[in-house]
């Protein structure tokens, strides 16, 4: 490790961070050093590139501290067991990368994890380092995101908050059997432990904020979370509840999906495939109806296939609902409340509301909802409208056919066996 230098330990590092999706740069407080004092802002458009709400690409140099670890689990590439290249950044390495990539206008913040070295509270304190130094001996004011360790003193974890934009804390699988079987060395009740810590901190520092000006801001981003799917036999459903109960319970901003990817020299408890990439889409899917679209969790959970709990990967969580309880079917456009539009098949956000600031002039025909979504085939059969009656439509005893998407063309692999 001592024979690598900077360039070398970078490209390692980079690489061993891509297994972590949560890096999203959303929600945090704006800053900017246009004043002429500090360095770097958290607006403006952007190696890693995460996207904000509103569509604004954000640039992130997203590194590991160090891909050495003393836990062992199962589904890690960098665990203790593992036979990979070792290398390890010094937090003032961190630092002066930081500085350096975002002065050459690569970047617009820093996504800073790493694996366990030394103890829970030694890597804490090197993480939490170097967020401190770029703050207040740089000045910088630029985005910054921390994964903590929720085995850390309670203290260093807090102090995470007071430097970061925005901070994760793992969950690492959906179900307590899972992460006792695959990483029997982390804790459970010590992850939502740490959680339910860094949501009360938020919370009285936002409480404190509108009380006080002179209130530290802590984590204004708020807090986060990521799942590995299909490294254990949660189904769906499993996933779904598990992460609305998430969001109810710690206030959490994003729960991130990440897709088990097969390691090199893989323990025998672990899939020998990845699972299907459009299985994570669909949990996405699934997670935006639950924050955007009003849809409650058990509602989601009844997309899933009833037999293997799995939602199709044919169609997205919304048209399987509907098309499952098509007794709530059809909507009429000009009538039905914010909610029950949300639920048609191929009606956005934007595109209802659209469409409740038109029919408050006039009653809408087809054609006009056509202009506001992609595909008017995929909404007909779920609607009214001053013209549109679904009658035949609406008798079909399979629907599937009309408005499921078509099928891709897969390009064939040239050396495939």
């Amino acid at each position: 490790m001592a024979q690598l230098d900077t360039r070398r330990k970078l490209e390692i590092l980079a690489d061993a961070a891509k297994y972590d999706a949560s890096c999203a740069s959303s929600g945090t407080a704006k800053r900017n050093s246009k004043d002429g004092k500090g360095l770097g802002s958290t607006e403006g458009m952007g190696i890693c590139h995460a996207y904000a709400p509103d569509g604004r690409c954000i640039s992130l140099l997203k590194i590991l501290l160090t891909n050495s670890c003393i836990f062992d689990c199962h589904y890690c590439i960098n665990r203790k067991s593992s036979n990979v290249r070792r290398a390890r950044l010094t937090a003032q390495e961190v630092v002066n990368l930081t500085l350096s990539f975002y002065r050459r206008n690569y970047i617009e913040g820093l996504f800073l994890s790493s694996g366990i070295i030394h103890s829970s509270d030694y890597t804490m304190e090197q993480i939490v380092e170097v967020a401190r130094s770029l703050r207040e001996d740089h000045h910088f004011r630029g985005y910054i995101h921390l994964k903590t360790i929720p085995d850390a003193d309670p203290e260093l974890v807090h102090r995470a908050g007071l430097f970061a934009d925005r901070v994760s804390i793992n969950v690492e699988l959906p179900t307590a059997g899972g992460l006792k079987r695959l990483a029997p060395e982390k804790d459970g009740a010590r992850i939502e432990g740490a959680m339910r810590d860094m949501k009360s901190a938020i919370v009285d520092t936002a409480d404190a904020k509108k009380r006080y000006r002179s209130a530290p801001t802590f984590a204004p981003a708020g807090q986060s979370t990521q799942m590995i799917v299909g490294a254990d036999a949660a189904t769906d459903g499993d996933i779904v509840t598990r992460a609305s109960a998430l969001y109810d319970r710690f206030g959490l901003r994003r729960v991130y999906y990440s897709a088990f990817s097969p390691i090199p020299d893989a323990s025998a408890v672990l899939p020998l495939q990845r699972p299907p990439l459009m299985r994570e889409h669909r949990l996405y899917q699934s997670d935006w109806l639950m924050r955007f679209y009003g849809f409650q969790p058990a509602e989601v959970v009844a997309a899933t296939d009833a037999a293997t709990g799995m939602l199709p990967l044919d169609m997205d969580p919304k048209l399987a609902w509907a098309l499952k309880f098509r007794e709530r079917f059809p909507v009429d456009i000009n009538r039905a409340p914010r909610e029950l539009l949300w639920r048609v098949p191929g009606l956005g956000t934007k595109a209802v509301a659209s469409i409740l600031a038109a029919r408050r002039w006039r009653r809408l025909r087809l054609d006009d909802v056509a202009r506001l979504t992609v595909s008017i085939a995929r909404v007909r059969p779920f609607i009214t409208t001053e013209d549109w009656r679904p009658v035949v439509l609406a008798d079909r005893a399979d629907l599937t056919p009309l408005v499921a998407p078509k099928a891709r063309t897969q390009q064939l692999e040239l050396f495939a066996a």
